[in-house]
Protein backbone atom coordinates (compact mmCIF):
# COMPACT_ATOMS: atom_id res chain seq x y z
CA UNK A 1 0.00 0.00 0.00
CA UNK A 2 2.73 2.30 0.90
CA UNK A 3 4.88 1.85 -2.14
CA UNK A 4 1.09 2.32 -4.14
CA UNK A 5 0.93 5.10 -2.74
CA UNK A 6 4.29 6.38 -2.90
CA UNK A 7 4.71 5.80 -6.92
CA UNK A 8 1.28 7.61 -7.68
CA UNK A 9 2.90 10.51 -5.61
CA UNK A 10 5.89 10.57 -7.81
CA UNK A 11 4.26 10.32 -11.20
CA UNK A 12 1.61 12.37 -10.37
CA UNK A 13 4.42 15.50 -8.94
CA UNK A 14 5.97 14.48 -12.54
CA UNK A 15 3.29 15.32 -14.79
CA UNK A 16 2.27 18.13 -12.65
CA UNK A 17 5.85 19.89 -12.97
CA UNK A 18 5.45 19.39 -16.63
CA UNK A 19 2.06 20.83 -17.23
CA UNK A 20 2.95 23.76 -15.30
CA UNK A 21 6.13 24.24 -17.08
CA UNK A 22 4.99 27.47 -18.23
CA UNK A 23 2.37 28.44 -16.08
CA UNK A 24 5.55 29.05 -13.44
CA UNK A 25 6.84 31.17 -16.00
CA UNK A 26 3.94 33.39 -16.33
CA UNK A 27 2.95 33.03 -12.35
CA UNK A 28 6.56 34.39 -11.26
CA UNK A 29 6.07 37.23 -13.29
CA UNK A 30 2.26 38.08 -12.43
CA UNK A 31 2.94 40.17 -9.69
CA UNK A 32 4.87 42.81 -12.54
CA UNK A 33 2.48 43.88 -15.30
CA UNK A 34 2.44 42.85 -18.47
CA UNK A 35 6.06 44.33 -20.57
CA UNK A 36 6.71 44.57 -24.08
CA UNK A 37 9.96 42.81 -25.20
CA UNK A 38 12.82 44.98 -25.67
CA UNK A 39 15.55 43.92 -28.76
CA UNK A 40 18.00 42.27 -26.62
CA UNK A 41 15.35 40.22 -24.95
CA UNK A 42 13.93 39.29 -28.48
CA UNK A 43 17.51 38.34 -29.51
CA UNK A 44 17.70 34.27 -28.02
CA UNK A 45 17.72 31.21 -29.85
CA UNK A 46 14.69 31.04 -31.35
CA UNK A 47 15.75 33.79 -33.42
CA UNK A 48 18.47 31.47 -35.25
CA UNK A 49 18.08 30.15 -38.68
CA UNK A 50 16.43 26.90 -37.50
CA UNK A 51 14.80 28.54 -34.69
CA UNK A 52 12.85 31.23 -37.64
CA UNK A 53 11.97 27.87 -39.21
CA UNK A 54 10.43 26.12 -36.78
CA UNK A 55 8.67 28.98 -35.43
CA UNK A 56 7.35 29.56 -39.50
CA UNK A 57 6.51 25.92 -39.45
CA UNK A 58 4.27 26.30 -36.27
CA UNK A 59 2.63 29.73 -37.32
CA UNK A 60 1.51 27.89 -40.71
CA UNK A 61 -0.38 25.43 -39.00
CA UNK A 62 -2.83 28.29 -38.09
CA UNK A 63 -5.40 29.46 -40.82
CA UNK A 64 -4.19 31.86 -43.00
CA UNK A 65 -5.66 35.24 -41.77
CA UNK A 66 -4.74 33.82 -38.16
CA UNK A 67 -1.02 33.24 -39.68
CA UNK A 68 -0.84 37.30 -40.84
CA UNK A 69 -2.21 38.41 -37.02
CA UNK A 70 0.21 35.86 -35.57
CA UNK A 71 3.22 37.48 -37.46
CA UNK A 72 2.15 40.81 -37.00
CA UNK A 73 2.61 40.35 -32.89
CA UNK A 74 5.36 38.33 -33.03
CA UNK A 75 5.11 37.89 -29.46
CA UNK A 76 2.71 36.09 -26.72
CA UNK A 77 0.47 38.55 -25.11
CA UNK A 78 1.65 37.16 -21.75
CA UNK A 79 5.25 36.43 -22.01
CA UNK A 80 6.39 39.32 -24.22
CA UNK A 81 9.94 37.67 -24.16
CA UNK A 82 8.38 34.46 -26.10
CA UNK A 83 8.04 34.10 -29.71
CA UNK A 84 4.58 32.76 -31.28
CA UNK A 85 5.57 29.89 -32.20
CA UNK A 86 8.55 29.09 -30.74
CA UNK A 87 6.84 26.55 -28.10
CA UNK A 88 4.40 24.91 -30.99
CA UNK A 89 1.37 26.57 -32.62
CA UNK A 90 -0.07 29.93 -30.91
CA UNK A 91 -2.84 29.79 -29.25
CA UNK A 92 -5.85 32.28 -30.76
CA UNK A 93 -8.01 33.54 -27.83
CA UNK A 94 -10.93 36.03 -28.06
CA UNK A 95 -10.57 39.36 -25.51
CA UNK A 96 -13.22 41.47 -25.71
CA UNK A 97 -14.25 40.43 -29.36
CA UNK A 98 -10.51 41.21 -30.44
CA UNK A 99 -8.14 38.13 -31.58
CA UNK A 100 -4.86 37.61 -29.09
CA UNK A 101 -2.22 35.30 -29.40
CA UNK A 102 -0.29 33.63 -26.43
CA UNK A 103 2.59 31.17 -26.79
CA UNK A 104 1.06 28.14 -24.85
CA UNK A 105 -2.02 26.87 -22.98
CA UNK A 106 -0.25 28.61 -19.96
CA UNK A 107 -0.47 32.05 -20.74
CA UNK A 108 -4.18 31.63 -21.85
CA UNK A 109 -5.83 32.10 -18.00
CA UNK A 110 -3.43 35.33 -18.07
CA UNK A 111 -4.15 36.92 -21.25
CA UNK A 112 -8.13 36.61 -20.32
CA UNK A 113 -7.65 37.76 -16.69
CA UNK A 114 -7.17 41.19 -17.87
CA UNK A 115 -8.30 41.83 -20.70
CA UNK A 116 -7.12 45.51 -21.20
CA UNK A 117 -3.77 44.84 -19.74
CA UNK A 118 -3.61 42.41 -22.60
CA UNK A 119 -5.09 44.53 -24.96
CA UNK A 120 -3.04 47.25 -24.50
CA UNK A 121 0.15 45.13 -24.74
CA UNK A 122 -0.78 43.04 -28.11
CA UNK A 123 -1.35 46.79 -29.67
CA UNK A 124 2.11 47.80 -27.83
CA UNK A 125 3.75 44.33 -29.82
CA UNK A 126 1.71 45.19 -33.42
CA UNK A 127 3.15 48.84 -33.13
CA UNK A 128 6.74 47.72 -32.31
CA UNK A 129 6.77 44.77 -34.92
CA UNK A 130 5.04 47.13 -37.77
CA UNK A 131 7.66 49.69 -36.98
CA UNK A 132 10.79 48.24 -38.56
CA UNK A 133 9.35 46.72 -41.60
CA UNK A 134 7.34 48.36 -44.27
Amino acid sequence: MVKTHSAFFNIATLALLGFMGCQQQAEQTSSQPITEATPAEADGPENSSSGEAEIDAAIAELDPADQAEARSQKFCAVMTTSRLGSMGTPLKLEVNGQPVFVCCAGCKSKATKNPDATLATVAKLKAENSGGQK
